[in-house]
């Protein structure tokens, strides 16, 4: 077994603490990452207080992982020692379904192995990268260019993928006017990439104090939506609205924001149950759609993207000894847009 050092929770109510436990041992198609940066998920914080209701204890949370191969299998061949790499909210998944053979492991039939809080196919649990080192399946490990700053490469595994793959989807880009609902470690990263693709990027927002930064990352428009002035003169006006937001609001509204036939794209999870009006959707044959991460292929074409185009999360590095109060301001909403730790603190 591999000895490993990490931050867990023992149940829903106790707070993170130093943890040690061991990683398998290294088999003939793994790769053993030792882990530089891990990025802070909202999610992570949903999950280790159950908020969800499936957590699984002890926890180590942590699913946007980039570091470097200190170890290969006998039979690896994507990598070598000393590449750097990455993982993902992924770790496994069927690989013998549809969704599977098409590279869609996020929507895997039989359900995918996530990268914590689940058990793999041994019944083992896994644990995620709030930790020193990782190992995993040689197909469910990225490759990352040393042409970005690796700390702010790391949310590109969860917030990045997120966002980048409705806007793919979708066929997003030039010619369609596009809505960022939530300019937040999600919202931040959509903005970026559908600037990129040559979209016309308008920023919704409660709070005008975000105006400055929203044209800052590249968003043509901003409006408050507490303004009803402001949201009167966008009725009918988008192809797509990417709704980041995980907290409850008025989807109602939003919807009657869109063209004929456009489409609002969730990939936040709200706590409570979607309420939307039958004529929100029927008055301009409107829909709502859900997308989750990408698979390994589209995420693998997301890194080489952000790569090419010098793409990366706006973070803040902090120490593993501050999480908990790093979670307090994200709560509040006080990080532009994602905190790091910086492993190398542990």
């Amino acid at each position: 077994m591999t000895a490993t050092k990490g931050y867990a929770v023992q149940d829903a109510k106790t707070p993170l603490a130093p943890w040690d436990f061991e990683r398998r041992e290294v088999g003939p198609h793994d790769v053993q990452i030792e882990i530089q940066f891990c990025g802070v998920c909202h999610s992570d914080l949903h999950q280790i207080r159950n908020e969800w209701g499936f957590s699984i204890y002890p926890m180590v949370p942590g699913h946007e992982i980039v570091g470097r191969i200190s170890k290969v299998g006998d039979h690896v061949k994507k990598f070598k020692e000393g590449d750097l790499a990455g993982v993902g909210c992924l770790v496994d998944s069927c690989r013998e379904c549809d969704n599977c053979h098409e590279g869609l492991e996020q929507y895997c039939e039989k359900g995918n192995i996530q990268t914590y809080n689940s058990r793999g196919k041994d019944g083992a649990m896994n644990f995620g990268g709030y930790s020193n080192n990782i190992v995993v399946h040689e197909d469910f490990a990225l490759h990352i260019s040393d042409k970005l700053d690796l700390a702010a490469v790391a949310p590109l595994l969860c917030a990045g993928i997120t966002t980048y793959s409705p806007l793919k989807y979708w066929k997003i880009g030039a010619g369609h006017k596009v809505a960022v609902l939530g300019l937040g470690g999600l919202g931040h990263m959509a903005v970026k990439f559908a600037v990129a693709f040559g979209a016309e990027v308008t920023v919704l927002s409660t709070s005008p104090s975000k105006e400055a930064d929203a044209k800052r990352l590249g968003a043509h428009k901003f409006v408050v939506t507490s303004q009803p002035e402001s949201v009167k003169e966008v009725k009918s006006y988008f192809d797509f609205i990417i709704d980041t937001v995980s907290a409850p609001h008025d989807y109602n509204m939003y919807l009657s924001l869109l063209k004929t036939n456009g489409t609002q794209i969730c990939v936040g999870v709200p706590p409570e149950p979607l309420q939307i009006a039958g004529f929100s959707l029927l008055a301009n044959r409107r829909s709502i759609a859900g997308s989750g991460i990408g698979g390994l292929p589209e995420t693998q074409e997301m890194l080489d993207y952000c790569a090419e185009h010098n793409i990366v999360s706006d973070i803040e590095l902090i120490d593993i000894k501050n999480i908990e109060p790093s979670y307090v301001r994200m709560l509040k909403g006080d990080v532009k847009y994602r905190f790091v730790i910086d492993m190398a603190t542990l």
